[in-house]
């Protein structure tokens, strides 16, 4: 060999170390990347609902912030008082726990339109009473819209979620009324800044994605939008994607809830995310196709771990990894 191949085959060898070398740190830089800055990359705001882990909102939040890398939660009850409920000391207290864990807050999971339509035969749903700490009459519909409006603007959120009251055996002759209900609700909500976003809830008039799509046609304020569960929808063995989603304005979905379900001998069941009959990847990857860039919230619900806090994680583990398949994270 001579000097000069030598040299040449040194050099070479050297420019091969270097590219290595680079590769490998690019590789440890993205293996190092901390969990919070990988989610910030994402084009949804990747929520969880503080209550599905504890009713210690402290606790809750640094397992949303520290463990799961969250930059935003969405809160519904907490410290076993529902949102609506708290005081001016205990809102104090929520938007110092928020900063320390440097949150953001989603939305206000209200209890609003929770209940039974005024003037129709009681649903067989109202008596399951799952408000979430609250409990309030038709005619304190005005004052629950009033402090979640209230509570958004102290918590520094745009939106406000609501119900489409309990589910009837016959809304025909109601609908246009409860719409019209929905729509007075959507424009105060606008006039204060703030976007109402309907859950679609498997006991209430709105469950599924096709009941979705038509509370959406006859509710056409600009300030009312979707909170689409596909869970929900699931409950009532509707297929929510492909199948519902398709059905759904995309431009008017401002929110959307994450959860499993799997068909069992007796309905459905909620199950851990991944586990159930929902296709997440496909669901955020078609999110993220039609230009969605609001929230997806765990809202967990199924309790096989044991705990709210273990169930959560291991929820939490199945969302990621659903969101890493769409390419969403």
């Amino acid at each position: 060999m001579t000097g000069r191949s030598s040299r040449r085959e040194f050099i070479a060898g050297m420019g091969t170390l270097a590219a290595s070398s680079s590769l490998s740190g690019v590789a440890l830089a993205s293996a190092s990347q901390s969990p919070s800055a990988q989610l910030a990359k994402s084009p949804f705001k990747i929520s969880v609902i503080t209550d599905e882990i504890s009713q210690d909102f402290g606790h809750a939040c640094e397992v949303a912030s520290q463990q799961f890398g969250m930059g935003w939660v969405e809160i519904r009850s907490l410290w076993n008082k529902n949102i609506v409920n708290l005081d001016a000391k205990e809102i104090s207290q929520a938007l110092e726990i928020l900063k320390k864990n440097k949150l953001r807050v989603t939305d206000i999971a209200s209890p609003l339109f929770k209940v039974d339509w005024a003037g129709a035969p009681k649903s067989k749903f109202s008596q399951e009473r799952d408000q979430f700490n609250a409990n309030f009459t038709f005619a304190q519909q005005g004052e629950v819209l009033d402090r979640g409006i209230e509570m958004a603007k102290k918590l520094a959120t745009d939106r406000i979620r609501c119900f489409d009251f309990w589910r009837l055996d016959d809304q025909a002759p109601h609908r246009k009324s409860i719409n019209e209900t929905l729509h007075n609700a959507a424009e105060k909500a606008g006039k204060a800044g703030l976007i109402l976003i309907l859950e679609n809830e498997f006991a209430c008039n709105t469950a599924t994605g096709a009941e979705a799509a038509k509370t959406l046609a006859g509710v056409t304020s600009r300030h009312f939008m979707l909170n689409w569960d596909p869970g929900n929808a699931a409950k009532l063995g509707e297929i929510p994607y492909p199948d519902a989603y398709q059905l759904l304005p995309k431009g008017r979905i401002g929110h959307c809830h994450v959860k499993d379900v799997t068909k069992t001998a007796n309905g459905y069941e909620w199950a851990a995310m991944g586990q159930g009959n929902i296709d997440w990847a496909g669901q955020f990857a078609a999110l993220k196709r039609d230009g969605f860039h609001f929230a997806v919230s765990l809202e967990t619900h199924w309790r096989g771990a044991g705990t709210p806090e273990a169930s959560s994680i291991q929820s939490w583990a199945g969302m990621k990894e659903a969101l890493q398949k769409a390419g969403a994270i």
